[in-house]
């Protein structure tokens, strides 16, 4: 059963868009992605179920049709204390890179206004009202137009943060193969059992500036089933003291609510003792202010397939992040 946007059949469509292969197996689904200048390739196998011994051999034989170094697997699995045991039995070993963090904050949506509110943090509360006396404005916009911006502000971020983001061709795609069909409907009559991409702005209008405002925050946000997932987001460096993001977050949660969604996930957070000096350190801090549970899965694992040469890759990964960082 597929409890997670990246197993869908959509997710895979617009991997298939990006060049990437798709492998469909009995309830699973798996990239295949080519190492560059290399005949090899590496499998990848996101946000799954808990893997069998069955699947496991299932997994081995694609790799080895797939000349794959090694299967990465990430289950959509909260950690409980026996599962370490079951996936040593399985043959697989820490990650040398997990893609997705071991963490994330997931909010019930179910609770009331009034209750989400309370068990926010007092500064959180603050910011959301500031954002609202400054007469910022949320609007679902799925136009290609908003679109435009969010490519924009995406940019703009990635360069302020310096962080590693996919190129503007994977977005594009991604939204073109996600967006909803009908963008006038925002959100109504959705079929939540197919995973669909929803673009929130938030609007400022300062002194002086045109009728439409100024963009200062964009999100993707994912539908699918009966969670709201928080993927994507960007923002201006303009305007930081409106807190447009907070009001943002808020007014993400109330549009889950009104979908009649169960759960909001953040897609990703710091462990539960998180080092301030972490990069992402100010982004946990913000998601942890929405009162969420931090959430514990059972973090990701590789099956290789070629002990040899994933030996050679560790090394060579370790060198290329190396370089990364002092050309950053």
């Amino acid at each position: 059963m597929n409890n997670h946007p990246l197993q869908t059949f959509e997710w895979g469509e617009f991997r298939k868009k990006t060049g990437v292969k798709v492998i469909r197996g009995k309830g699973f689904q798996l990239t295949i992605h080519q190492i560059p200048h290399l005949p090899w390739t590496i499998g990848y196998f996101p946000k799954g179920p808990i893997p069998s011994k069955e699947m496991v051999e299932e997994l081995k034989k694609i790799g080895k049709e797939n000349n794959c170094l090694f299967i990465q697997l990430e289950p959509n699995v909260q950690k409980i204390s026996d599962f370490g045991f079951r996936i040593s039995d399985l043959g697989l070993r820490p990650a040398v890179r997990p893609l997705f963090t071991r963490y994330t904050f997931q909010l019930d949506l179910t609770k009331s206004e009034e209750e989400l509110l309370k068990n926010m943090h007092p500064k959180t509360r603050y910011n959301i009202k500031i954002a609202q006396k400054h007469g910022v404005e949320i609007v679902e916009d799925n136009s290609d137009e908003a679109f435009e911006q969010y490519l924009r502000l995406m940019t703009d971020t990635t360069k302020r943060q310096r962080f590693y983001a996919h190129d503007e061709n994977y977005h594009r795609l991604m939204w073109e193969t996600l967006k909803p069909q009908k963008p006038e409907l925002r959100g109504q009559r959705l079929d939540k059992n197919k995973l669909t991409a929803h673009l929130l702005l938030a609007k400022y209008h300062p002194l002086g500036s045109n009728n439409q405002g100024l963009t200062l925050v964009a999100w993707i946000l994912f539908v699918y089933k009966d969670t709201l997932y928080y993927p994507y987001g960007a923002s201006s460096n303009e305007y930081k003291e409106v807190m447009a993001s907070n009001l943002m977050m808020w007014e993400a949660i109330k549009f889950g609510k009104r979908l009649g969604l169960k759960k909001l996930d953040m897609w990703g957070a710091l462990g539960p003792n998180p080092d301030k000096n972490d990069p992402w350190y100010g982004f946990h801090r913000f998601k942890e202010g929405y009162g969420g549970k931090l959430v514990e899965f059972i973090g990701s694992y590789d099956l290789v397939i070629n002990p040899l040469l994933y030996q050679a890759f560790k090394l060579a990964d370790l060198l290329r992040w190396f370089l990364l960082r002092i050309k950053k």
